[in-house]
């Protein structure tokens, strides 16, 4: 072991500059998902009903579908965003992209809030729904590589993954406040109300949450792998040329690692709100109790994930992750379709060891797979074609295998297989714990 490579992984104290970077990270994917998640919960509950209502009132199960499938055609739009924000951070700098997609996320949510329903402009309402939901997915698709990058990229080499959690845990932290406005106002109006007004007030509360978020990020400091490689004049000329040139088979494995997690976790996000309250009669309150409770416990393994692939390995700790949700399904589904509240919420919060433990390392490994150049595309574009394979339509499909087979048991083996599927893939990447980013580390 080299002298620099000790004083790297000696104790390190968390300056001034770097809980900035973290606070920055970690507040703007908490909005990011925060806006993202309470369309997906309403799409569960409300959404059909006030922009889908002819089909909801002559078949119901089909309309549940199409509206999950508004959750996916955000997705479909990642890469895009991914291509884009990718391209500009690795050219320009981490920092402007990050305020940029937060205030885009921003204003697309608001504006669904603002939206006219089915009842009052017709067809002309589902299809302006779909646009913003474009809107989101496109800058989704930029937020989360330049996060990722933000943390890492700041961290001493022995804390990148314990750092990189952070913009991670934006993820059940935007679901906590997501769930818990839902549940808040459910509570406190009656059914008519919320149905009339009600579900617009969670879109708009996202414009405070974008000044918050604004302001912290506007302080935070450009990544300093950036800040070299631009005093260096290192960039590529056209680093999207660069990262398909050099970079396939890494960009690849990205989406394939991310695919069984991703659709894991959209069955708590969506899929399983709508199973609990329209399937088996669950009163949705204790329900969205339920999953609020669960996303403490993504969050807490989540960050558990970060700090273990510091010590055991990124490789190590994504597998073991994956195990625990492949063995925990078909339990998890006999849990739930008992139909008992108390047991709803043991199965999900179990699900979420092994969501939290494929998640945390993530942004730490993508990170350490690509050369600093076309870093931010790389993992930006990795991360969104992952989405889209995994849980994109997962909510979706669920849905249709649930209507076909009449089984929950086939939902269980779908995300099985997915988690079979990432596990090869991670299981193919050589532990990347302690590579070099590119610069000197701090």
């Amino acid at each position: 072991m080299t002298s620099s490579t000790v004083a790297q992984t000696t104790a390190h104290r968390t300056s001034p500059e770097e809980r900035r970077v973290l606070a920055g990270t970690l507040v703007g994917t908490t909005i990011e998902w925060y806006d993202f998640f309470i369309f997906a919960q309403l799409t569960a509950t409300v959404l059909s009903a006030l922009f889908l209502t002819p089909l909801q009132d002559s078949d119901p199960g089909l309309a549940q579908v199409l509206a999950f499938s508004l959750i996916g055609i955000s997705f479909l739009f990642r890469p895009l965003g991914a291509i884009v924000a990718g391209h500009l951070g690795d050219r320009f700098g981490r920092k402007s992209v990050l305020v940029a997609t937060l205030i885009l996320m921003g204003a697309a949510t608001a504006l669904i809030g603002l939206l006219p329903t089915y009842a009052q402009i017709g067809a002309w309402a589902p299809i302006l729904l779909i646009l913003l939901r474009i809107v989101q997915g496109f800058s989704a698709g930029g937020e989360w590589g330049g996060a990722a990058l933000m943390s890492v990229e700041h961290a001493p080499l022995s804390k990148r993954g314990i750092f990189g959690a952070y913009p991670q845990i934006g993820v059940p932290i935007g679901m906590i406040l997501a769930t818990g406005t839902l549940l808040g106002l459910r509570t406190a109006i009656p059914e008519d109300q919320f149905l009339e007004w009600g579900w617009r007030v969670p879109f708009l509360l996202s414009v405070v949450l974008i000044v918050v978020g604004y302001l912290i990020r506007r302080a935070v400091s450009e990544s300093p792998v950036f800040k070299q490689l631009a005093a260096r004049k290192a960039e590529s000329k056209a680093p999207l040329r660069e990262l398909f040139r050099k970079n396939t088979r890494e960009v690849l494995l990205a989406a394939v690692i991310f695919i069984g997690n991703n659709a894991a976790g959209y069955l708590v996000i969506a899929f399983f709100i709508s199973y609990a309250t329209g399937t088996l009669g669950m009163p949705l309150v204790p329900v969205l109790l339920a999953t609020t409770l669960a996303s403490f416990g993504w969050l807490i393994f989540t960050m558990v994930g970060g700090w273990l692939s510091d010590r055991i390995g990124r490789v190590r700790t994504f597998q073991i992750g994956y195990a625990l949700i492949f063995v925990w399904m078909l339990p998890l589904f006999l849990l739930v379709d008992t139909g008992d509240i108390v047991l709803y919420g043991v199965g999900l919060f179990v699900l979420t060891i092994g969501l939290g433990l494929s998640y945390g390392p993530m942004s730490a490994m993508y990170a350490e797979m690509f050369p600093a150049a076309v870093r931010y595309s790389g993992i930006s574009i990795g991360y969104a074609l992952g989405a889209i394979l995994g849980g994109a339509f997962a909510a979706t499909v669920a849905q249709l295998l649930l209507k076909t087979y009449e089984w929950s048991g086939a939902v269980a083996i779908y995300i099985m297989v997915l988690c079979a599927i990432s596990f090869i893939g991670v299981s193919m990447v050589r532990e990347t714990k302690g590579a070099e980013l590119g610069v000197s580390e701090h």
